[in-house]
Protein backbone atom coordinates (compact mmCIF):
# COMPACT_ATOMS: atom_id res chain seq x y z
CA UNK A 1 0.00 0.00 0.00
CA UNK A 2 2.77 2.51 0.91
CA UNK A 3 4.12 1.95 -2.83
CA UNK A 4 1.06 3.58 -4.10
CA UNK A 5 0.14 5.65 -2.13
CA UNK A 6 3.56 7.00 -2.80
CA UNK A 7 2.26 6.94 -6.96
CA UNK A 8 -0.82 9.15 -5.31
CA UNK A 9 0.94 11.37 -4.46
CA UNK A 10 3.17 11.28 -7.79
CA UNK A 11 -0.58 11.70 -9.18
CA UNK A 12 -1.01 14.69 -6.67
CA UNK A 13 2.20 16.58 -7.45
CA UNK A 14 1.56 16.47 -11.20
CA UNK A 15 -2.27 17.08 -11.16
CA UNK A 16 -1.13 20.23 -9.04
CA UNK A 17 1.49 21.35 -11.76
CA UNK A 18 -1.40 21.34 -14.52
CA UNK A 19 -3.16 23.27 -11.95
CA UNK A 20 -0.74 25.95 -12.41
CA UNK A 21 -0.92 25.78 -16.35
CA UNK A 22 -4.82 25.93 -15.85
CA UNK A 23 -4.28 28.84 -13.57
CA UNK A 24 -1.46 30.96 -16.07
CA UNK A 25 -3.73 29.95 -18.73
CA UNK A 26 -6.75 32.10 -16.97
CA UNK A 27 -4.36 35.17 -16.19
CA UNK A 28 -2.71 34.78 -20.58
CA UNK A 29 -6.66 34.61 -21.17
CA UNK A 30 -8.08 37.95 -19.38
CA UNK A 31 -4.41 39.48 -20.79
CA UNK A 32 -5.37 38.54 -24.32
CA UNK A 33 -8.85 39.50 -23.73
CA UNK A 34 -7.90 43.19 -22.61
CA UNK A 35 -5.35 43.91 -25.07
CA UNK A 36 -7.98 42.25 -27.68
CA UNK A 37 -10.28 44.93 -26.55
CA UNK A 38 -8.36 47.71 -26.48
CA UNK A 39 -6.38 47.71 -29.71
CA UNK A 40 -9.69 46.70 -31.39
CA UNK A 41 -12.33 49.84 -30.03
CA UNK A 42 -8.66 52.06 -30.02
CA UNK A 43 -7.10 51.56 -32.87
CA UNK A 44 -9.89 49.66 -35.16
CA UNK A 45 -7.44 46.57 -35.53
CA UNK A 46 -9.25 42.95 -34.98
CA UNK A 47 -7.98 39.51 -35.45
CA UNK A 48 -10.45 36.22 -35.50
CA UNK A 49 -6.81 34.60 -34.16
CA UNK A 50 -6.77 36.89 -30.94
CA UNK A 51 -10.34 35.54 -29.99
CA UNK A 52 -9.61 32.24 -30.92
CA UNK A 53 -6.38 31.76 -28.78
CA UNK A 54 -8.91 33.08 -26.00
CA UNK A 55 -11.08 29.80 -26.87
CA UNK A 56 -8.29 27.68 -26.75
CA UNK A 57 -6.86 28.71 -23.24
CA UNK A 58 -10.32 28.36 -22.04
CA UNK A 59 -9.96 25.12 -23.21
CA UNK A 60 -6.56 24.40 -21.45
CA UNK A 61 -7.87 25.75 -18.16
CA UNK A 62 -11.24 23.71 -18.05
CA UNK A 63 -9.79 20.57 -19.34
CA UNK A 64 -6.14 21.10 -17.52
CA UNK A 65 -7.63 21.84 -14.58
CA UNK A 66 -10.37 19.69 -13.72
CA UNK A 67 -8.03 16.98 -11.88
CA UNK A 68 -7.05 19.65 -9.26
CA UNK A 69 -10.64 20.46 -8.63
CA UNK A 70 -10.81 16.69 -7.83
CA UNK A 71 -7.36 16.32 -6.27
CA UNK A 72 -8.87 19.46 -3.43
CA UNK A 73 -12.20 18.03 -3.15
CA UNK A 74 -14.02 20.87 -4.36
CA UNK A 75 -15.53 18.79 -7.36
CA UNK A 76 -19.54 18.76 -8.33
CA UNK A 77 -21.31 16.38 -5.96
CA UNK A 78 -25.09 15.72 -5.57
CA UNK A 79 -25.15 16.37 -1.41
CA UNK A 80 -28.48 15.40 -0.65
CA UNK A 81 -27.45 13.08 2.35
CA UNK A 82 -23.48 13.05 1.61
CA UNK A 83 -22.85 16.17 4.04
CA UNK A 84 -24.71 14.75 6.77
CA UNK A 85 -22.73 10.97 6.40
CA UNK A 86 -19.51 9.89 8.77
CA UNK A 87 -16.10 10.27 7.43
CA UNK A 88 -16.27 6.45 6.43
CA UNK A 89 -19.74 7.00 4.70
CA UNK A 90 -18.31 9.82 2.56
CA UNK A 91 -15.32 7.71 1.52
CA UNK A 92 -17.96 5.22 0.66
CA UNK A 93 -20.10 6.86 -1.30
CA UNK A 94 -16.62 8.61 -2.62
CA UNK A 95 -15.42 4.96 -3.83
CA UNK A 96 -18.79 4.23 -5.70
CA UNK A 97 -18.33 6.99 -7.39
CA UNK A 98 -14.76 6.67 -8.56
CA UNK A 99 -15.19 3.07 -9.71
CA UNK A 100 -18.49 3.13 -11.22
CA UNK A 101 -18.90 6.87 -12.90
CA UNK A 102 -15.85 8.41 -12.95
CA UNK A 103 -12.67 6.04 -14.12
CA UNK A 104 -15.26 4.51 -16.69
CA UNK A 105 -16.10 7.94 -18.02
CA UNK A 106 -12.86 9.28 -17.71
CA UNK A 107 -11.61 6.36 -19.55
CA UNK A 108 -14.05 6.54 -22.74
CA UNK A 109 -13.91 10.13 -23.06
CA UNK A 110 -10.15 9.78 -23.34
CA UNK A 111 -11.09 6.76 -26.07
CA UNK A 112 -13.34 8.67 -27.90
CA UNK A 113 -10.99 12.11 -27.83
CA UNK A 114 -7.65 10.78 -28.49
CA UNK A 115 -8.51 9.70 -32.01
CA UNK A 116 -10.50 13.30 -32.66
CA UNK A 117 -7.34 14.56 -32.03
CA UNK A 118 -5.19 12.10 -34.08
CA UNK A 119 -7.00 13.22 -37.13
CA UNK A 120 -6.96 16.90 -36.21
CA UNK A 121 -2.94 16.44 -35.91
CA UNK A 122 -2.66 14.64 -38.79
CA UNK A 123 -4.54 16.91 -41.13
CA UNK A 124 -3.65 20.53 -39.87
CA UNK A 125 -7.18 21.14 -39.74
CA UNK A 126 -7.71 25.14 -39.77
CA UNK A 127 -10.18 27.09 -38.10
CA UNK A 128 -12.82 28.52 -41.11
CA UNK A 129 -12.66 31.99 -39.37
CA UNK A 130 -10.18 34.35 -41.33
CA UNK A 131 -6.98 35.02 -39.65
CA UNK A 132 -7.95 31.32 -37.54
CA UNK A 133 -5.35 29.06 -36.38
CA UNK A 134 -4.74 25.69 -36.11
CA UNK A 135 -7.53 23.46 -34.81
CA UNK A 136 -5.58 20.46 -32.89
CA UNK A 137 -3.95 22.60 -30.12
CA UNK A 138 -7.50 23.14 -28.52
CA UNK A 139 -8.44 19.56 -28.78
CA UNK A 140 -5.17 18.17 -27.24
CA UNK A 141 -6.59 19.50 -24.38
CA UNK A 142 -9.44 16.88 -23.96
CA UNK A 143 -7.63 13.37 -24.07
CA UNK A 144 -4.62 14.53 -21.59
CA UNK A 145 -7.19 16.53 -19.87
CA UNK A 146 -9.54 13.35 -19.65
CA UNK A 147 -6.36 11.34 -18.75
CA UNK A 148 -4.89 13.60 -16.16
CA UNK A 149 -9.03 13.65 -14.38
CA UNK A 150 -8.61 9.42 -14.81
CA UNK A 151 -4.84 9.30 -13.34
CA UNK A 152 -6.46 11.88 -10.15
CA UNK A 153 -8.98 9.36 -9.61
CA UNK A 154 -6.68 6.36 -9.34
CA UNK A 155 -4.95 8.71 -6.71
CA UNK A 156 -8.37 9.17 -5.42
CA UNK A 157 -9.32 5.54 -5.38
CA UNK A 158 -5.59 4.44 -3.53
CA UNK A 159 -5.99 7.55 -0.81
CA UNK A 160 -9.23 6.27 0.10
CA UNK A 161 -8.84 2.64 -0.10
CA UNK A 162 -5.88 3.78 2.75
CA UNK A 163 -7.99 5.28 4.62
CA UNK A 164 -10.18 2.48 5.20
CA UNK A 165 -7.24 0.50 5.82
CA UNK A 166 -6.20 2.84 8.52
CA UNK A 167 -2.78 3.52 6.41
CA UNK A 168 -3.45 6.95 5.65
CA UNK A 169 -5.12 10.24 7.27
CA UNK A 170 -7.70 12.55 4.91
CA UNK A 171 -9.42 15.20 5.65
CA UNK A 172 -13.03 13.87 4.38
CA UNK A 173 -14.79 17.50 4.84
CA UNK A 174 -17.08 19.12 2.35
CA UNK A 175 -18.69 22.40 2.40
CA UNK A 176 -21.83 22.67 0.00
CA UNK A 177 -21.41 25.55 -2.09
CA UNK A 178 -23.39 28.56 -1.34
CA UNK A 179 -25.87 29.40 -4.22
Amino acid sequence: MKLLLLGAEWFDRLNSRFGDVAAWAVMASCFISCANAFVRFGFSISSNAWLEIQWYLFAVCVMLGASLVLRVNEHVRVDIFYGKLSPRGKVYIDLFGLIFFLLPLMGLMFDLSLPLFSRMYESGEMSSNAGGLIRWPAVLAMPVGFAMVWLQGVAELIKRVAYLRGQYAMDTHYEKPVQ
